[in-house]
């Protein structure tokens, strides 16, 4: 499979591959360019030509190719999601449920854009101003750089590059070189249907060659989901050039459980805010505070659920919980749960790995002094349990923590639960559901070291535009 770019299947100009592996199988599904600073170069030298044709086309005759994209995704939706299963490992099912995201989200952008107003000061709204109109617009940033994640690529493709496109920008997209092939496809997709040479384009490289892309002064915004430490040193970079930085990073959500909580309730979104794909999920809970009357008992319902999930190979029909995306993915889980238990932690259930598969894994008596209760993000199916006394000490483990993505709380007081989530520093707060919440519609973004600005229809378009206000002078007699 070859690189999109200036609407044309590219090699790197290098001549030199990489191979893209079946994490469940370690097999190797297809080789790929493996792109250099000077295809970067030419993709945004072709992004500057193709956006400026881009621009030129209406919005409703945007949302008619867009609209036409959808079409050929949903005629090829099964071997997209044969694929997305193969190169990440997610379930099949999964990955079908993640390619029927798409024509969600890119409708939600697509109708948002023919709403997307312009707005008018009045003449005489201010003192001086009586004969003056001024009219506020948003016009394109020009080319945005999409650098998107491996664990939901489709879900994040919708995010960025809809938006993107609508706004009348060019769209480098950027994907992880662990399973860059399904992007590949859908920006092919898009340029069939109709999306102008240059305005949507497609690279594979690795991470250093992709932090390039923030070295070009012509870029005039990136849009980048992924690691906390990956989000600083890009916008470090960027920040030498003054180039806008949309970061959506790294969390360690805290999911709360109060004395008086639905322990059944709480045990069943836990599957669902933890388990689903292996538990790589950047709003995943990941600290699980439960109240020291009920936390033997929740321990026990969660164990029991997890004994229920089928956990196998990700191309089974049946299978809800497979494999990470690599075996070096999985190591590292390992050692974070060796870590744990030696602070004091203990494996109720799980703690095996074999190759990239790591089992689903319940550590009880976690010390809030642990680092997996503070800042140790594990990306993988592990539930470590810390308790506590009362709803301030909850309050004050959740917040001790240097990310702030989401978070959630569990109990049949609402007051109570809306008094915990107003006070959890994060950038979402769910009731009696788990963290791992996010429609398309809804901003979503982190505090503190989890993100700057934040995704979704209802948000995007301020990324992606800049303001110019046009003054009509003395229009107004």
């Amino acid at each position: 499979m070859k690189m999109i770019i200036d609407g044309k299947k590219a090699d790197s100009v290098s001549g030199e591959t990489f191979d893209v592996l079946n994490p469940a199988t370690g097999e190797v599904i297809e080789s790929v360019p493996k792109g250099t600073p000077q295809d970067i170069k030419q993709a945004v030298d072709a992004a500057v030509k193709g956006q400026k044709l881009w621009v030129d086309i209406p919005v409703f005759k945007r949302a008619e190719i867009l609209n036409r994209f959808l079409d050929i995704v949903d005629e090829n939706k099964e071997s997209l999601a044969q694929t997305l299963s193969a190169e990440n490992g997610k379930p099949i099912n999964e990955a079908r449920a993640e390619i029927g995201n798409i024509r969600i989200g890119f409708s939600g952008f697509i109708e948002h854009a023919k709403h997307f107003y312009d707005r008018v000061i009045p003449p005489g709204t201010e003192a001086g101003q009586q004969h003056n109109l001024q009219i506020v617009v948003r016009q394109p940033v020009g080319i945005v750089a999409c650098i998107i994640p491996f664990n939901f690529p489709c879900d994040l493709f919708d995010q960025k590059v809809a938006p993107a496109l609508m706004m009348g920008n060019a769209a480098i997209v950027l994907p992880s070189s662990d399973n860059p092939l399904t992007l590949l496809r859908l920006s092919g997709m898009l340029v069939d249907a109709g999306v102008p040479d240059g305005a949507i384009q497609c690279l594979t490289a690795p991470g250093k060659v992709k932090a390039e892309i923030a070295k070009d002064k012509r870029i005039g915004l990136i849009t980048l989901t992924g690691s906390t430490e990956v989000g600083i040193e890009t916008a470090k970079t960027a920040a030498e050039n003054l180039i806008p930085c949309a970061l959506e990073l790294g969390g360690n959500d805290a999911f709360i459980v109060l004395d008086d909580a639905d322990l059944d309730l709480a045990a069943t979104e836990l599957i669902w805010g933890r388990m689903y794909n292996t538990g790589q999920v950047c709003c995943a809970s990941k600290r699980f505070l439960v109240h020291n009357t009920v936390k033997d008992a929740f321990a026990e319902k969660v164990v029991a659920k997890i004994k229920q999930q089928k956990y196998g190979h990700p191309d089974r029909e049946d299978t809800q919980i497979a494999c990470l995306i690599s075996e070096a993915a999985a190591i590292k889980v390992e050692e974070q749960v060796n870590i744990t238990v030696e602070h004091g932690g203990k494996i109720v259930h799980g703690g095996k790995r074999n190759g990239a598969f790591y089992d689903p894994t319940v550590i009880t008596d976690v010390p809030k002094t642990a680092d997996v209760a503070i800042d140790m993000e594990i990306f993988g199916p592990v539930v470590p349990i810390i308790g506590f006394d009362t709803d301030e000490e909850a309050i004050e483990i959740a917040n001790n923590s240097v990310y702030g993505l989401s978070s959630c709380v569990f109990s049949q007081d609402f007051k109570r639960a809306w008094n915990v989530a107003s006070k959890m520093e994060a950038g979402g707060a769910v009731i009696n559901g788990a963290s791992f919440f996010r429609s398309f519609e809804m901003p979503f973004g982190g505090w503190k070291f989890s993100g700057i600005g934040t995704e979704g229809v209802m948000s995007t378009f301020e990324e992606m535009t800049q303001i110019k206000t046009v003054v009509l002078k003395n229009i107004v007699s």
